[in-house]
Protein backbone atom coordinates (compact mmCIF):
# COMPACT_ATOMS: atom_id res chain seq x y z
CA UNK A 1 0.00 0.00 0.00
CA UNK A 2 1.33 3.36 -1.37
CA UNK A 3 2.18 6.00 1.10
CA UNK A 4 -0.33 9.39 1.38
CA UNK A 5 2.45 12.34 0.21
CA UNK A 6 2.28 15.23 2.16
CA UNK A 7 1.48 18.16 0.49
CA UNK A 8 2.03 20.80 2.92
CA UNK A 9 2.66 21.31 6.52
CA UNK A 10 0.64 24.75 7.74
CA UNK A 11 1.87 26.28 10.69
CA UNK A 12 -1.00 28.33 12.57
CA UNK A 13 -1.49 31.64 11.54
CA UNK A 14 -2.39 34.46 13.77
CA UNK A 15 -5.25 34.11 16.04
CA UNK A 16 -8.76 35.94 15.72
CA UNK A 17 -11.67 36.02 18.23
CA UNK A 18 -14.97 34.15 17.34
CA UNK A 19 -17.31 35.94 19.43
CA UNK A 20 -15.26 36.46 22.99
CA UNK A 21 -15.10 33.02 23.93
CA UNK A 22 -12.96 31.50 20.64
CA UNK A 23 -9.91 32.64 19.48
CA UNK A 24 -8.84 30.63 16.49
CA UNK A 25 -6.80 30.15 13.91
CA UNK A 26 -8.29 29.58 11.06
CA UNK A 27 -6.87 26.66 8.60
CA UNK A 28 -9.84 26.53 6.16
CA UNK A 29 -10.72 28.90 4.35
CA UNK A 30 -7.49 30.66 5.47
CA UNK A 31 -4.70 28.32 4.52
CA UNK A 32 -6.52 26.02 2.29
CA UNK A 33 -10.02 26.64 0.14
CA UNK A 34 -12.73 25.33 0.68
CA UNK A 35 -12.94 23.04 -2.09
CA UNK A 36 -9.92 21.67 -1.69
CA UNK A 37 -10.55 20.04 1.62
CA UNK A 38 -14.02 19.13 0.84
CA UNK A 39 -16.45 18.07 2.23
CA UNK A 40 -14.62 20.42 4.99
CA UNK A 41 -14.93 23.62 4.72
CA UNK A 42 -14.10 25.13 7.93
CA UNK A 43 -11.29 24.54 10.21
CA UNK A 44 -10.98 26.73 13.14
CA UNK A 45 -8.48 25.48 15.80
CA UNK A 46 -8.95 27.45 19.37
CA UNK A 47 -5.13 25.94 20.22
CA UNK A 48 -4.54 26.22 24.37
CA UNK A 49 -5.39 29.31 25.96
CA UNK A 50 -6.07 30.21 29.37
CA UNK A 51 -9.52 32.51 29.38
CA UNK A 52 -9.80 34.26 32.65
CA UNK A 53 -12.60 33.43 35.21
CA UNK A 54 -15.69 35.75 34.43
CA UNK A 55 -19.29 35.84 36.14
CA UNK A 56 -20.88 36.55 32.01
CA UNK A 57 -19.77 33.53 30.33
CA UNK A 58 -17.69 34.41 26.91
CA UNK A 59 -19.29 32.80 23.64
CA UNK A 60 -21.15 33.88 20.56
CA UNK A 61 -24.70 34.61 20.87
CA UNK A 62 -27.83 33.96 18.29
CA UNK A 63 -26.57 33.57 14.81
CA UNK A 64 -28.19 31.19 12.12
CA UNK A 65 -26.96 28.60 10.26
CA UNK A 66 -28.32 26.73 7.09
CA UNK A 67 -26.85 23.99 4.37
CA UNK A 68 -24.01 22.81 6.26
CA UNK A 69 -23.02 20.67 9.79
CA UNK A 70 -20.98 22.43 12.52
CA UNK A 71 -18.91 19.59 14.47
CA UNK A 72 -16.68 21.12 17.84
CA UNK A 73 -15.08 18.76 19.77
CA UNK A 74 -13.82 19.46 23.28
CA UNK A 75 -10.18 18.96 24.47
CA UNK A 76 -9.89 21.52 27.90
CA UNK A 77 -13.00 23.22 28.89
CA UNK A 78 -16.53 22.99 28.81
CA UNK A 79 -18.74 24.55 26.17
CA UNK A 80 -23.02 25.11 26.94
CA UNK A 81 -24.50 25.40 23.61
CA UNK A 82 -28.38 25.47 22.41
CA UNK A 83 -30.35 25.65 18.75
CA UNK A 84 -33.94 26.06 18.05
CA UNK A 85 -34.68 22.98 16.79
CA UNK A 86 -34.05 21.56 20.42
CA UNK A 87 -30.77 20.09 20.43
CA UNK A 88 -28.16 21.30 22.91
CA UNK A 89 -26.37 20.88 26.07
CA UNK A 90 -22.31 20.71 27.48
CA UNK A 91 -19.69 19.56 26.29
CA UNK A 92 -16.34 18.48 28.00
CA UNK A 93 -13.06 17.47 27.37
CA UNK A 94 -13.41 14.80 25.58
CA UNK A 95 -17.20 14.96 24.24
CA UNK A 96 -17.88 16.18 20.60
CA UNK A 97 -21.01 18.04 19.59
CA UNK A 98 -22.56 17.43 16.07
CA UNK A 99 -25.17 19.83 14.52
CA UNK A 100 -26.95 19.45 11.67
CA UNK A 101 -27.97 22.64 10.90
CA UNK A 102 -29.42 21.54 6.95
CA UNK A 103 -32.54 23.65 6.04
CA UNK A 104 -31.80 26.32 9.06
CA UNK A 105 -31.12 26.86 12.55
CA UNK A 106 -30.27 29.46 15.43
CA UNK A 107 -27.54 28.46 17.19
CA UNK A 108 -25.25 30.25 20.61
CA UNK A 109 -22.86 29.13 22.02
CA UNK A 110 -20.81 30.00 25.57
CA UNK A 111 -18.45 28.89 27.79
CA UNK A 112 -20.03 26.47 30.25
CA UNK A 113 -21.49 29.21 33.22
CA UNK A 114 -19.92 27.05 36.02
CA UNK A 115 -16.61 26.58 34.24
CA UNK A 116 -16.46 30.72 33.34
CA UNK A 117 -16.51 31.29 37.03
CA UNK A 118 -13.25 29.37 37.60
CA UNK A 119 -12.40 29.99 34.02
CA UNK A 120 -8.69 28.02 32.87
CA UNK A 121 -7.74 26.20 30.12
CA UNK A 122 -9.48 26.02 26.63
CA UNK A 123 -8.74 23.92 23.76
CA UNK A 124 -11.05 22.95 20.99
CA UNK A 125 -11.57 22.63 17.09
CA UNK A 126 -14.67 23.13 15.15
CA UNK A 127 -14.89 21.68 11.78
CA UNK A 128 -18.32 22.65 9.29
CA UNK A 129 -18.63 19.60 7.17
CA UNK A 130 -20.59 20.54 3.88
CA UNK A 131 -23.53 18.60 2.81
CA UNK A 132 -24.74 17.43 -0.37
CA UNK A 133 -27.52 19.31 -2.33
CA UNK A 134 -30.22 16.20 -1.78
CA UNK A 135 -29.76 16.69 2.03
CA UNK A 136 -28.61 20.53 2.02
CA UNK A 137 -32.71 21.51 3.35
CA UNK A 138 -33.42 18.32 5.45
CA UNK A 139 -34.46 18.30 8.99
CA UNK A 140 -31.94 19.83 11.62
CA UNK A 141 -31.25 17.13 13.70
CA UNK A 142 -28.30 16.52 16.52
CA UNK A 143 -26.11 14.42 18.01
CA UNK A 144 -24.72 14.59 21.90
CA UNK A 145 -21.57 12.51 21.45
CA UNK A 146 -19.71 11.89 25.05
CA UNK A 147 -16.56 10.34 25.10
CA UNK A 148 -17.04 7.59 27.09
CA UNK A 149 -19.71 6.60 23.54
CA UNK A 150 -17.11 7.13 21.32
CA UNK A 151 -15.31 3.50 20.45
CA UNK A 152 -11.52 3.32 21.41
CA UNK A 153 -8.85 0.79 19.64
CA UNK A 154 -5.80 -0.10 21.35
CA UNK A 155 -2.70 0.84 19.22
CA UNK A 156 0.91 -0.51 19.01
CA UNK A 157 0.75 -3.07 22.09
CA UNK A 158 -1.38 -0.28 24.42
CA UNK A 159 0.74 2.36 24.05
CA UNK A 160 -2.07 4.61 22.25
CA UNK A 161 -5.60 4.27 20.92
CA UNK A 162 -7.56 5.58 18.49
CA UNK A 163 -10.87 7.32 19.36
CA UNK A 164 -13.12 6.32 16.25
CA UNK A 165 -15.45 10.00 16.42
CA UNK A 166 -16.80 9.36 12.85
CA UNK A 167 -16.25 6.54 9.70
CA UNK A 168 -14.39 3.69 10.24
CA UNK A 169 -10.98 2.07 12.46
CA UNK A 170 -9.59 -1.24 11.97
CA UNK A 171 -13.23 -2.59 11.47
CA UNK A 172 -14.34 -0.49 14.29
CA UNK A 173 -16.76 1.72 13.04
CA UNK A 174 -17.93 5.46 14.59
CA UNK A 175 -20.59 7.04 16.89
CA UNK A 176 -21.56 9.98 14.65
CA UNK A 177 -23.90 9.07 11.02
CA UNK A 178 -22.71 10.98 8.01
CA UNK A 179 -24.32 11.83 5.65
CA UNK A 180 -21.24 11.34 3.27
CA UNK A 181 -18.28 8.81 4.21
CA UNK A 182 -16.08 11.14 6.64
CA UNK A 183 -13.56 9.91 9.13
CA UNK A 184 -12.88 11.80 12.21
CA UNK A 185 -10.60 10.09 14.76
CA UNK A 186 -8.40 11.40 17.43
CA UNK A 187 -5.00 9.30 17.97
CA UNK A 188 -3.74 9.44 21.95
CA UNK A 189 -0.38 8.39 21.70
CA UNK A 190 2.90 7.73 24.27
CA UNK A 191 5.92 8.43 23.32
CA UNK A 192 7.32 5.85 20.50
CA UNK A 193 3.53 4.86 19.72
CA UNK A 194 2.88 4.32 16.41
CA UNK A 195 -0.19 3.58 13.92
CA UNK A 196 -1.26 3.67 10.56
CA UNK A 197 -4.32 4.89 8.86
CA UNK A 198 -5.69 3.27 5.87
CA UNK A 199 -7.41 6.14 3.90
CA UNK A 200 -8.64 5.79 -0.01
CA UNK A 201 -6.25 7.71 -2.47
CA UNK A 202 -9.55 10.04 -3.16
CA UNK A 203 -10.84 11.34 -0.31
CA UNK A 204 -9.33 14.83 0.89
CA UNK A 205 -7.35 14.15 4.38
CA UNK A 206 -5.29 16.41 7.15
CA UNK A 207 -4.40 16.18 10.54
CA UNK A 208 -3.94 18.78 13.09
CA UNK A 209 -0.91 18.04 16.10
CA UNK A 210 -2.90 19.41 19.39
CA UNK A 211 -0.24 17.68 21.73
CA UNK A 212 3.81 17.02 21.43
CA UNK A 213 5.30 16.31 18.39
CA UNK A 214 4.98 13.34 15.76
CA UNK A 215 6.66 11.73 12.30
CA UNK A 216 4.35 11.86 9.90
CA UNK A 217 5.56 9.72 6.93
CA UNK A 218 8.80 10.40 8.46
CA UNK A 219 8.73 13.66 8.56
CA UNK A 220 9.00 15.91 11.86
CA UNK A 221 5.37 18.10 12.05
CA UNK A 222 5.57 20.15 15.77
CA UNK A 223 2.12 21.32 17.95
CA UNK A 224 -0.39 23.02 16.38
CA UNK A 225 0.46 22.12 12.65
CA UNK A 226 -1.85 20.91 10.15
CA UNK A 227 -0.92 18.53 7.68
CA UNK A 228 -2.24 18.40 4.17
CA UNK A 229 -2.42 15.61 1.90
CA UNK A 230 -1.85 15.06 -1.52
CA UNK A 231 -4.80 12.96 -3.22
CA UNK A 232 -2.43 9.72 -3.92
CA UNK A 233 -1.71 6.77 -1.39
CA UNK A 234 -3.90 5.18 1.39
CA UNK A 235 -1.28 4.76 4.36
CA UNK A 236 -0.46 7.61 6.28
CA UNK A 237 2.08 6.31 9.09
CA UNK A 238 2.29 8.16 12.61
CA UNK A 239 5.09 8.07 15.07
CA UNK A 240 4.81 10.12 18.36
CA UNK A 241 8.19 11.64 19.20
CA UNK A 242 7.07 12.38 22.13
CA UNK A 243 3.22 12.06 24.27
CA UNK A 244 0.90 13.44 21.49
CA UNK A 245 -2.46 14.19 20.68
CA UNK A 246 -3.53 14.21 16.66
CA UNK A 247 -6.76 14.84 15.03
CA UNK A 248 -7.21 13.06 11.21
CA UNK A 249 -9.73 13.69 9.09
CA UNK A 250 -10.74 12.69 5.71
CA UNK A 251 -13.98 12.34 3.74
CA UNK A 252 -14.65 11.95 0.40
CA UNK A 253 -14.90 15.19 -1.63
CA UNK A 254 -18.68 15.68 -2.66
CA UNK A 255 -17.73 17.81 -5.88
CA UNK A 256 -20.72 20.16 -6.58
CA UNK A 257 -20.28 23.87 -6.67
CA UNK A 258 -20.16 25.91 -3.06
CA UNK A 259 -21.67 29.06 -2.55
CA UNK A 260 -20.94 30.41 0.81
CA UNK A 261 -21.79 33.40 2.55
CA UNK A 262 -20.63 34.17 6.22
CA UNK A 263 -23.33 31.26 8.14
CA UNK A 264 -25.07 30.30 4.98
CA UNK A 265 -23.30 27.43 3.01
CA UNK A 266 -25.47 26.33 -0.27
CA UNK A 267 -24.90 25.35 -3.80
CA UNK A 268 -25.97 28.72 -5.76
CA UNK A 269 -25.54 32.59 -5.26
CA UNK A 270 -29.86 32.22 -5.67
CA UNK A 271 -30.32 29.71 -3.11
CA UNK A 272 -28.24 32.07 -0.66
CA UNK A 273 -30.60 35.20 -1.40
CA UNK A 274 -33.63 32.58 0.13
CA UNK A 275 -31.33 31.57 2.93
CA UNK A 276 -31.45 35.35 3.93
CA UNK A 277 -34.74 36.19 2.91
CA UNK A 278 -35.66 32.60 5.40
CA UNK A 279 -33.54 33.87 8.21
CA UNK A 280 -34.90 37.68 8.26
CA UNK A 281 -38.69 36.28 7.90
CA UNK A 282 -38.15 34.05 10.73
CA UNK A 283 -37.86 30.96 9.30
CA UNK A 284 -35.40 29.43 11.31
CA UNK A 285 -37.36 29.26 14.38
CA UNK A 286 -36.81 31.00 17.60
CA UNK A 287 -33.88 31.06 19.97
CA UNK A 288 -33.61 33.29 23.13
CA UNK A 289 -30.49 35.43 23.27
Amino acid sequence: MKEKQIERIIKPGMPHFVGDGFRVHSFIPSAIPMQRMDPFIVFDYNSKYNFPASEIPKGVGVHPHRGFETVTLAYKGRVEHADSSGGGGIIGEGDVQWMTAASGVLHKEFHESEWSKNGGEFQMVQLWVNLPAEHKMSDPKYQALENNAIPKVDVDGGLGYVEVVAGEFKGTKGAASTFTPVNLFNAKLKATAKVEFDIPADYNTGLLILEGSVKVNGQDVATDHFVLFENNGEKIAVEATEDALVLVLSGLPINEPIAAYGPFVMNTEDEIKQAFRDFQTGKFGYLED
